[in-house]
C-alpha cells in the first residue's frame, strides 16, 4: 500500500510542475512575441532592412492587402527600391497572442500610412502574424494584412 501511495504521489508531483512550467512558458512567449511585434513595427517604420531581414525567416511569406504573395527576397527588394515605405504604423490596443510551444499567432487591428509594393496602403487593417521561436529569437514566418471593409 505504501509503495502504491508513493507511486501516485510521485506521479502527481512530477505532473504538476510540468503544467505550471507550460503556463509560465506560454506567458513568457506571449510577452516575447508582443515585444517582437513592437520591434518589427518600429523596423518597418524606420525602413531598417537589416533588422527586418533578421525578423523574416528565409521561408517567410506575406500576403498583402492586394492579395499578392511576397517572399522575403521580394519584401527586401521592395524595401531597397522604396516600393515599400510605412512611416506610420499603429498596432492598436487589441493585440491577441496565442502561443503553441515554439510557435505563436498574433492578431491585431492596425492603422498604417504608406505603401506596399508601390501601391498605397493607408487605412485600417486586420493583421495576422505567425511566429516561430528559433534559438532565443522569434522569427516571422508568415503574415497577412486585410483591409477592414468600409474603413477607407
Amino acid at each position: 500500500m505504501k509503495r502504491c501511495l508513493f507511486f501516485v504521489v510521485t506521479l502527481i508531483l512530477l505532473g504538476a510542475p510540468a503544467g505550471l512550467f507550460a503556463q509560465t512558458d506560454a506567458a513568457s512567449g506571449e510577452t516575447e512575441v508582443r515585444d517582437a511585434l513592437q520591434k518589427y513595427s518600429a523596423a518597418l517604420m524606420k525602413h531598417d532592412a537589416a533588422t527586418l531581414k533578421q525578423f523574416w525567416a528565409d521561408d517567410y511569406v506575406f500576403i498583402n492587402a492586394a492579395g499578392e504573395i511576397l517572399t522575403k527576397d521580394r519584401r527586401v527588394a521592395n524595401l531597397d527600391s522604396g516600393a515599400t515605405a510605412l512611416p506610420d504604423i499603429d498596432l492598436g490596443k487589441d493585440i491577441k497572442v496565442h502561443v503553441y510551444g515554439d510557435a505563436a499567432v498574433a492578431t491585431a487591428q492596425v492603422t498604417i500610412k504608406g505603401q506596399y509594393s508601390g501601391k498605397a496602403a493607408s487605412g485600417d487593417y486586420q493583421s495576422m502574424t505567425v511566429w516561430v521561436k528559433r534559438g532565443e529569437a522569434w522569427q516571422l514566418v508568415a503574415n497577412q494584412l486585410t483591409r477592414i471593409a468600409g474603413k477607407e
